[in-house]
């Protein structure tokens, strides 16, 4: 196919599919499920990129056949088993570097040998993959065109598409510290409070000892004694337990063996909910039960009460980060409504004073990244030295797949499922200011 046609198809399959992410897109931002016509405009435009899609695969086979004839005999095929594939470690398969989750799934000995059972009408032993670390809960089939039936085809990228359009960006944990674990539990120090006494202090002029001081002034006052002043330090043992993020779905056996994309179930959809539930628990896990206890909850935060204008807010909230919590703020972590807010303020001229629709890079404000975050409430954006937020990794990402769920294994069904255990702590709590932008 000619470098041309190929554009012009490539063309074509972003033009069926800008109109339908743009509905995914404002059903999202309406907080609402797709309408009846807005779900057939949707399915009709997946159907037609499919079509284009299987056009511009079938192209790229017949310049692959063709090349591989002219190579033929010098090429190097790989058997499975060959050092080309993932080796299992304590029985586990990871995925190489740079390959996601789902491909290492569907590549591994372990999806293969499932899929010879499933021949044989039955499933095995349950099976098992790791990645690196970091429901729609309706049955996958490979009948109907709304489910994996839309599946069965050459690369099919509608799936992908269709997930994409419902997921909201995550970037909470990338700010925060990351550390691993491999206990169930995890014990450590917050610091609440910090009293600083320092002060110069007189050569003692006498080896009798004076009357013991009674304080802070005493201790400087007390000519020649020579005592030194006493600080504080105010610290808290604090234990959390480590919790269990998880989710399935379930899907026919005809799906998960006709549809080569079962990856895109993986790593578009379990792996994913797992990291928004775990960014939601950081901001809002009511420490109750299997929930984290989340910086919303953690006792000893600081407040920033609205003040003038947003833009004096909060500066003032990043000033309380440095004079009351001692500690260096790294960023500003807000809804995007909140930020949308600060971003379209206008100076007397009408000119934006973050540079308008022309902006490029990292938004900023008064010298800290903003981080867009869905997690946090509208109207309680926060500001904080990150650094002092910890996230505790004990079991990163895993996929697991069996048919030996209720009544599965009669119904050829199989369920996938997808979990993490993490634990989280604040180590200074008064690092962290929440800002009310309320007027």
């Amino acid at each position: 196919m000619s470098t041309a046609l190929m554009e012009k198809l490539r063309k074509e399959l972003a033009d069926a599919l800008t109109p339908a992410r743009d509905i995914a897109a404002k059903a999202e931002a309406e907080k609402r499920d797709l309408t009846d016509e807005e779900r057939t405009r949707v399915t009709d435009a997946v159907k037609t990129a499919n079509g284009i899609k299987a056009r511009i695969d079938q192209a790229k086979a017949d310049n692959d056949l063709t090349k591989q004839l002219g190579d033929l005999g010098e090429g190097i095929t790989f058997e499975p088993g060959s050092k080309s594939h993932n080796q299992p470690i304590d029985g586990l398969w990871t995925p190489r570097k740079g390959e996601t989750l789902g491909q290492a799934f569907v590549k591994s000995d372990a999806y293969r040998g499932m899929m010879k059972q499933a021949n044989n009408g039955r499933f095995g032993d349950r099976q098992r993959v790791q990645s690196d670390p970091f429901g729609a809960k309706a049955l996958v089939t490979g009948v109907s065109d709304t489910s994996a039936g839309a599946l069965v085809v050459n690369d099919n990228i509608g799936l992908q598409v269709g997930l994409d359009a419902f997921r909201r960006p995550l970037s909470l944990v990338d700010i925060i510290t990351n550390g691993n674990t491999t206990s169930d539990a995890i014990e450590y120090v917050r610091v609440t409070s910090i009293t600083n006494n320092a002060a110069p202090v007189p050569e003692a002029t006498s080896s009798a000892a004076p009357t013991a001081p009674g304080g802070a002034g005493a201790l400087v006052n007390n000519t020649g004694g020579g005592y030194k002043p006493e600080s504080g330090l105010a610290l808290q043992k604090v234990t959390t337990a480590v919790k269990t993020i998880a989710h399935w779905l379930p899907a026919t056996k005809r799906a998960i063996a006709d549809a080569g994309q079962v990856r895109t179930l993986i790593d578009e959809f379990l792996r994913y909910g797992l990291a928004e539930e775990l960014e939601d628990q950081i901001m809002n896990g009511d420490g109750t039960g299997e929930n984290f206890e989340g910086l919303n909850t953690v006792s000893g935060t600081q407040t920033q009460a609205y003040d003038t204008d947003i833009l004096t807010t909060l500066r003032k909230a990043k000033t309380k980060v440095r004079t009351v919590g001692r500690s260096r703020a790294t960023a500003y972590v807000m809804n995007p409504a909140d930020w949308e807010r600060v971003d379209l303020l206008q100076d007397n001229e009408n000119r934006y004073y973050f540079g308008g629709p022309a902006r490029e890079g990292q938004p900023t404000v008064w010298g800290l990244p903003v981080v867009e975050c869905e997690a946090v409430a509208e109207g309680a954006p926060w500001v904080g030295d990150w650094r002092k937020a910890v996230r505790w990794s004990r079991e990163q990402a895993n996929i697991s797949i069996t048919d030996s769920h209720a009544d599965f294994f009669i119904r050829n069904l199989v369920a996938i499922l997808g979990e993490q255990r993490d634990a989280f702590g604040v180590l200074q709590p008064n690092a962290f200011v929440e800002i009310d932008m309320t007027p």
